[in-house]
């Protein structure tokens, strides 16, 4: 199986995808409750604000020496890599592509020689899921490509090969 995935077609760019680095990435979502929490919008300001205030008040309340409760926090992200259900947002990877101007649609390829084609603003919101219960999808991937509003959660898109702006 092939884990490098090309995005390829009418992009400024052709790149390529490498899922098995993914597990390192902030972006990840968790699949078991990405599609059912509510949606918030993403303010990556008002999201640093509240980090700095939360590490600010930690510090005024405990002092400046970092409790044993941190390593717990540690130890307990490095368990959730290890058995997560985790996917990625596909948009950063398109936008890096640069999808030209008259580009309308993106096809998905999958299995063998089947084809998913979606208009370019959807894919921009498409999940791609790279691991299972802390896994790589091996037998069935290395990518599932989730709708973001969850419709097929049940039966992603398998076994994806590619992906073709045009």
């Amino acid at each position: 199986m092939e884990t490098i995935i090309p995005i390829k077609g009418k992009v400024k760019y052709k790149i390529t995808l490498d899922s098995g680095v993914w597990i390192f990435d902030d972006r990840k979502v968790d699949l078991n409750t990405y599609f059912n929490d509510e949606k918030e919008s993403e303010d990556h300001l008002e999201e640093y604000t509240k980090s700095v205030s939360k590490h600010w008040d930690r510090e005024i309340m405990e002092g400046a020496v970092y409790p044993p409760t941190l390593k717990t926090e540690v130890k307990f992200e490095k368990e959730k890599v290890l058995t997560g259900t985790f996917g990625i947002p596909f948009k950063p990877f398109l936008d890096n592509a640069e999808p030209e101007q008259d580009a309308k649609k993106i096809v998905i390829e999958y299995g063998e020689n089947n084809q998913a084609v979606i208009p370019l603003e959807q894919a921009a919101e498409i999940i791609l899921g790279f691991s299972k219960d802390g896994k790589p999808l091996r037998e069935d991937g290395p990518l599932h490509v989730y709708y973001k509003d969850g419709s097929n959660k049940e039966q992603p898109i398998k076994n994806v090969t590619g992906f073709t702006v045009e």
